[in-house]
């Protein structure tokens, strides 16, 4: 009998896919059934080789030796899942087995993952693609019941080779040559460099920004109500001319205030719309300091692991027209506290789909993400995710409730021929808002007008005023990046940049974003970890070594506009309308120019950061970095690779000025450092603690500590834990 193998991507996807498909037989790297045979990857099982592979000259990095352009690029097995991908491709090859499912994640990554390795394989038996949001029981066996061809998944192979081979050609040759060129481990590719430079961009502006006085007249009047100044022309309610702000106070004084107008109008506030992987990033940030990194990771184990949230990696915020009738059964999975009386109350009446939330022209790859039928394991979940699951499953059923209902009244007011304008507003139906506790963040009233309680006022009263006063304030720079703005910057450039970059949004117009929704996370974290970027309290801020890469690097690869107009070639590609090998050629071209521009620059990179602490293993003086958890020791010699952590943050407040320390040093000496220039050894901050809470924290509670904290999940529950957790300051 003919057997198919089904390739998943990880090891616990592939066990929930042989239980469906009744595969028990336990194999070396795989399970096997009467008619199936399901293996994994290991995530990537197969790469491009290394630049050596083509050339053993390049095993040592020369300038001279650059651009390395091979006529084709080169597929290798990743040494350390080497025993996996043996393990696959002999089950790939067994005569008795005729066809192939790709069961990897149904996107380009998942498409790359699987392709590559049936390519290494040399694989050429018939090919099905499951294609799935959700990896329930449910959602594997429709996904097995409607499985499609493989060739329709061959432009999206085509566009995942393409990115990865102009990763390899960009990304190799432009590092290669400013490292040789100043040696100095300079990383920069074409998606990296762009995303560093948006952010030194803003930097500029920020510095460049030159405050702005501004002016206005708010008015108080019996019964109580505060009225604003309105510019009779413009409609603002600040003026940048003080003389003008002066002429309304000369003219209101001693006036009456008669009522104009009182205008009442229904209106309606639709929820959010649902969330894309960005959307979703942006908020955990936002709302729980949460990296982007970080909320990918969490919502991979809750599709993966718990089966409760469909697929993240998505940007699209609405469902497909077949999602429809599957909408009941999700909120019957989500009838648990504290969601169960919202979804009730959605399930007493049929479920009305429309286009704010349903649009198959909207959806490519994969839907939105919302629960799956699968009712969360209790307290199986941990305090993250919880909170991300919370997110989710708020937003969807805030969709599928009716809308919130108020009615606003605008009072227009003249006091000596000036005008003036209250607002307020009475809450007629809650609507979808009951889910957040009446609390939501609202868009900003257009003419900035605040909200507030209104009197009853009719068109025609005259009011008399209580108080007269001059407003007074100053134009605000921009705020710099963090991570969850940052995303937003790198989803759509052109909206986002401002002031400074003004010519850059006309050079870009509406060409798209920098990297992908499943991409954008690993850039940021990349950016961390080569010193490119760091934090700065909660915004994102440019190196010494950013700066100088952002001089270094020639122009275009600096260029937002040019990497978001890649992207969209990329999407060109899987959409089959243009061919992988123009957009390639492409990329050659601009790798012999990039290295051209930098063989010839006069310019020098100098390390501003060195110590006077040697390395340990080949001589030369340590440079000094901020890493994305604490500060680090790095060789400056980039073939020696040496690093040590000198420092690293902690939730630890200092006692005299509240704000958080580092924890410094090893072992007994380990030490609280505040940059107020309080120290307090660690020893001395358990006692003090541990006498606080009639408790003390063991050495090794310090210790489990001190790990868990740089890890994904919560901190463990000790004392030492709790005090650097929740400890606000010490009185």
């Amino acid at each position: 009998m003919s057997k198919t193998v089904v390739l998943a991507e990880k090891p616990s996807v592939g066990r929930d896919i042989a239980k469906v498909l009744n595969a028990h037989k336990k194999g070396n790297g795989f399970f096997e059934g009467d008619q199936y045979i399901v293996t994994w990857a290991l995530g990537h099982l197969v790469t491009h080789a290394d630049p050596e592979a083509y050339d053993e000259k390049y095993k040592a990095w020369k300038l001279e030796d650059l651009p390395m352009l091979p006529p084709t690029l080169k597929l290798v097995v990743i040494k350390q899942s080497g025993k996996q991908f043996q393990a696959v491709k002999t089950q790939l090859n067994r005569p008795d087995v005729k066809n192939v499912v790709i069961a990897t994640d149904a996107g380009r990554e998942g498409e790359l993952v699987a392709r590559w390795i049936l390519e290494k394989a040399n694989i050429k038996k018939p090919v099905k693609r499951l294609w799935i949001s959700s990896v329930t029981d449910k959602a594997i066996k429709d996904g097995f019941n409607k499985l499609r061809d493989g060739k329709e998944y061959e432009n999206l192979y085509a566009s995942a080779v393409a990115r990865a081979e102009a990763d390899w050609i960009v990304g190799m040759n432009a590092t290669r040559a400013l490292t040789t060129k100043h040696n100095a481990q300079l990383s920069c590719g074409r998606v990296q460099t762009p995303t560093v430079a948006m952010i030194g961009t803003r930097e500029e502006e920020i510095k460049r920004f030159q405050p702005k006085p501004f002016y206005g007249v708010s008015v108080t009047t019996e019964p109580k109500l505060r009225l604003v100044w309105q510019d009779s022309k413009t409609n603002d309610i600040r003026t940048f001319d003080k003389a003008k702000v002066e002429h309304v106070l000369t003219a209101v004084k001693n006036k009456k205030a008669e009522v104009v107008d009182v205008q009442k109008a229904h209106k309606k506030s639709f929820a959010p719309q649902l969330y894309d992987l960005t959307e979703l990033q942006r908020d955990a940030n936002k709302k729980f300091g949460y990296s982007a990194k970080e909320t990918l990771s969490i919502m991979q184990r809750l599709y993966e692991s718990h089966k409760v949230l469909t697929y993240p990696r998505t940007d699209s915020r609405f469902l497909s027209t077949d999602l429809v009738d599957t909408l009941k059964e999700r909120l019957q999975a989500v009838s648990i506290k504290p969601y169960a009386p919202f979804a009730a109350k959605i399930l007493r009446s049929p479920i009305k789909a429309n286009k704010s939330f349903v649009d198959d022209s909207k959806v490519s790859d994969h839907h939105a993400i919302i629960p799956t039928e699968q009712t969360p394991l209790p307290g199986k979940l941990s305090d993250k995710e919880l909170k991300i699951y919370d997110l989710v499953v708020k937003r969807f059923l805030a969709v599928l409730m009716p809308p919130f209902e108020y009615e606003q009244t605008t009072i227009k007011v003249n006091i000596g021929g000036e005008n003036f304008a209250a607002k307020g507003k009475v809450v007629l139906k809650s609507g979808w808002k009951d889910v957040y506790d009446s609390h939501f963040e609202d868009e900003e009233v257009g003419d900035g007008l605040a909200e507030q309680l209104l009197p009853a006022i009719n068109k025609g009263d005259i009011l008399s005023i209580s108080s007269i006063k001059e407003t007074q304030g100053e134009t605000k720079p921009p705020e710099p990046f963090n991570e969850a703005t940052l995303l937003s910057a790198m989803e759509n450039p052109a909206r986002f940049m401002s002031g400074e970059s003004k010519e850059l949004i006309k050079t870009i117009g509406e060409t798209g974003g920098i990297g992908t929704v499943a991409t954008r996370a690993d850039i940021i974290e990349k950016l961390f970890n080569s010193f490119l970027i760091e934090k700065k309290g909660k915004g994102l801020h440019v190196t010494s070594k950013g700066k100088q890469l952002l001089d270094l690097a020639p122009q275009e690869l600096r260029s937002p506009a040019l990497t978001a107009q890649w992207e969209q070639k990329l999407t060109a590609i899987a959409k089959g309308k243009l061919p992988k090998q123009a957009f390639i050629g492409e990329m050659r071209e601009y790798a012999k120019n990039i290295v051209r521009e930098i063989k010839n620059s006069d310019k020098r990179f100098k390390h501003d950061n060195i110590t006077g602490s040697k390395c340990p293993d080949c001589g030369k003086l340590l440079l000094e970095v901020n890493g994305k958890k604490g500060k680090m020791l790095v060789c400056q010699d980039r073939e020696c690779g040496y690093r040590k952590g000198v420092s690293r943050a902690t939730n630890a407040r200092c006692p005299q000025c509240h704000k958080k320390m580092e924890m410094r040093g090893q072992g007994e000496a380990q030490t609280f450092v505040c940059k107020c220039g309080y120290h307090e050894k660690l020893s001395s901050f358990t006692k003090r603690k541990g006498k606080n809470n009639n408790q003390r924290a063991t050495k090794q509670d310090v210790s489990k500590y001190l790990k868990h904290q740089d890890k994904k999940e919560e901190p463990i529950n000790t004392a030492l834990a709790d005090a650097l957790a929740k400890l606000k300051f010490d009185k």
